[in-house]
C-alpha cells in the first residue's frame, strides 16, 4: 500500500482546481476563468487496493493585499509543509519566468513533479521550448505535459505520482472523498455561481455561509447568506424584481441536488458586511 499528500501548487488560473477534479473524476473544487478563485485548502481522498494519495487544491500563489489573501496564502505554507509531493502546475502560456520565481521561492523540501498544463493550446514547437526553458531547474527533475480540462495526460500523471508515493497505511476511510463537510462545498458551489453570473468586482468582494443544513423527511433544507461589502453590490446580487438571486439560487439548487444526491430546498439571503476582507472576526466567523 502507497498513501501520502500531493499538494498543487501554482499562479492563479494555472489550473490547479481543474486538475484535483480530473484526478479525483470529481468535481470538488470550482473552476472560473477569473482569477483568485479557489480561497481555502480543497482535499480530495483518492482511494485504491493499491495506493490512497490526499490531494489538495491550494490557492494561486500572491502578494497579499487584504487580510483574505494572508489567509489564502497561510492555506499554501501549510500545504507546503506537510506535502510528501508537491505538483508544481504552470499555464504553457503564462510567463514561464514568473512561474520559476514562484516555484524556487517555495524551496521545497519534497520532491515535485512539474506539470505544464493546457498542452492542447500549443503546438510541438512551443511544447519544446517549455520543456528546455525548465530543464536544469531545481525542482524540475521530471515534467509531464497534460490537459486538465481535457483529461489527456491525466492518467499518465497519476502512474507518476504512485510512483513517487511513500509506503504507508491509508489515512482516510476508503469511502471518504473529502475532509471538508458537505456544507463547505455546498457554500462552494453557490460561491461559483457567483463568480459564473457577475462581472468586476462582484466574485471577489463576495463569500457564502451557509447558516443551516437540516434533513427533512424528502429534501435537505439549506439557508445561505451571501456576503458582500457594499449596499450597490447586494442591489446587483438581488437584481429586479429579485431575478438575479433567484437565477443563483435556481442553478445552485441543481447542482447541489447533483453533488449531494438529495432533493434541496435552498433559500438565499444577501448581507453587507463593509470590509469583511480585512475584518479578522468576520473571517474567522466565514471559515478562512
Amino acid at each position: 500500500m502507497k498513501s501520502g499528500f500531493v499538494n498543487i501548487f501554482g499562479k492563479p488560473n494555472a489550473g490547479k482546481s481543474t486538475l484535483l477534479n480530473a484526478l479525483m473524476k470529481e468535481k470538488l473544487a470550482i473552476v472560473s476563468p477569473k482569477v483568485q478563485t479557489t480561497r481555502h485548502r480543497i482535499k480530495g481522498i483518492l482511494t485504491s487496493d493499491a495506493y490512497q494519495i490526499i490531494f489538495s487544491d491550494t490557492p494561486g500563489i500572491i502578494e497579499p493585499k487584504y487580510k483574505l489573501h494572508e489567509k489564502m496564502m497561510q492555506a499554501v505554507k501549510t500545504a507546503l509543509e506537510d506535502a510528501d509531493l508537491a505538483l508544481l502546475l504552470v499555464d504553457i502560456n503564462d510567463n514561464w519566468e514568473e512561474a520559476d520565481t514562484i516555484f524556487s521561492s517555495l524551496r521545497l523540501k519534497v520532491p515535485s513533479l512539474l506539470v505544464i498544463n493546457k498542452a492542447d493550446r500549443a503546438g510541438a514547437e512551443k511544447q519544446k521550448e517549455a520543456a528546455q526553458f525548465f530543464t536544469g531547474k531545481a525542482y524540475a527533475k521530471e515534467t509531464v505535459f497534460l490537459s486538465a480540462l481535457t483529461g489527456k495526460g491525466v492518467p499518465e500523471l497519476l502512474e507518476k505520482i504512485v510512483a513517487a508515493l511513500p509506503e504507508g497505511e491509508a489515512f482516510y476511510a476508503e469511502d471518504e472523498m473529502s475532509d471538508l463537510p458537505t456544507r463547505f462545498f455546498v457554500a462552494e458551489i453557490i460561491r461559483g455561481k457567483i463568480y459564473d453570473l457577475f462581472e468586476e468586482e462582484i466574485p471577489y468582494q463576495a463569500t457564502v455561509v451557509v447558516n443551516e443544513f437540516k434533513q427533512k423527511s424528502t429534501l435537505i433544507k439549506i439557508r445561505a447568506e451571501i456576503i458582500v461589502q457594499r449596499e450597490s453590490q447586494k442591489a446587483i446580487l438581488i437584481g429586479e424584481g429579485g431575478k438575479m438571486i433567484r437565477q443563483i439560487g435556481t442553478l445552485s439548487r441543481t447542482e447541489i441536488e447533483e453533488f449531494i444526491g438529495q432533493k434541496v430546498f435552498l433559500e438565499l439571503f444577501v448581507k453587507v458586511r463593509p470590509k469583511w476582507r480585512d475584518n479578522e472576526l468576520f473571517l474567522k466567523e466565514y471559515g478562512y
